[in-house]
């Protein structure tokens, strides 16, 4: 039976009710149903493992397109107006045009589409739906993947590409921004290929979130590339712990620092050609 929106805005569900949810959803997809009420909606077989890691973007983009179609505020309740702002990833030279949002900018943007290739579920791997504290209902499943109260594990998906620049590992003085100057001129654009072209970490970008060609690509212009993803938009005070993977003329000895560091990508993200 399907309740009313109205209906269930003042219906506490009760213990006996969320059990009938969790029993019907798998039948409601089963039966290929066109349409259901939020609440057996959140409890979608589609939210949660072992499902959500087949969903494809479609799939989730049938439910939630107006991620994609939102736009920002014009001005806000203050009366800032955007036109008369900048926002500071308008001020990268990989990005052009006014204000987006947060999943546009990550799944759409042009420069995202050059050198990414997340979905959906690269970031969203489910959630308790009767609250975002993992293991605190009865009802929850035991995942100690989870961040509290997060919708996303953000040490496995944003640290990827927003932590901080690891100067102390490559035994640089400083932040790259203000070493480049010192490495590059109009014969050496990209001061960080001075090492990582032939000496050190030349196997990298190989996983199926990235576009590695086109990554590598960028990076023969402009050392903006790299520096973007590894520093450039720092929004952690600690770096990713990325894989070692092994390369031409890799020294035998590990450092101190990278003892504990895996040395092969998760499997999830192997490309089919590994």
């Amino acid at each position: 039976m399907k309740h009313s929106w109205n209906g269930l805005l003042h219906r506490t569900p009760t213990r006996l009710g969320i059990l009938t949810l969790l029993v019907s959803a798998p039948f409601l997809l089963a039966a290929g149903a066109q349409s259901t009420d939020y609440m057996r909606a959140r409890i979608h077989p589609i939210h949660f493992k072992p499902a959500i890691d087949t969903a494809t973007d479609e799939q989730c983009l049938s439910c939630h397109q107006e991620i994609l179609t939102y736009e920002p505020r014009s001005e806000t309740s203050s009366g800032v107006k955007a036109s008369d702002t900048l926002a500071w990833y308008q001020t990268l030279d990989t990005y052009a045009g006014d204000q987006k949002s947060f999943h546009w900018r990550h799944l759409q943007s042009p420069f995202a589409g050059k050198v990414m290739k997340l979905q959906c579920t690269f970031c969203h791997q489910g959630n308790d739906p009767r609250e975002e504290a993992q293991g605190a209902s009865a009802t929850t499943r035991n995942d100690t993947t989870f961040n509290l109260r997060k919708m996303v594990n953000t040490s496995q998906t944003c640290l990827r590409c927003h932590g901080a620049f690891p100067s102390e590992n490559m035994q640089l003085d400083g932040p790259w921004h203000e070493l480049r100057a010192d490495l590059e001129d109009e014969e050496t654009p990209n001061g960080c290929l001075t090492c990582h072209q032939d000496q050190f970490r030349t196997v990298r970008h190989q996983v199926s979130y990235l576009n590695a060609e086109v990554i590598e690509e960028l990076a023969k212009q402009s050392s903006d590339a790299c520096y973007g993803c590894h520093g450039g938009r720092s929004w952690y005070r600690i770096s990713y712990p990325y894989p070692r993977h092994a390369w031409p003329d890799m020294p035998e000895e590990t450092p101190e620092w990278a003892v504990e560091r895996p040395t092969q990508s998760e499997a999830k993200y192997h490309k089919p050609s590994q």
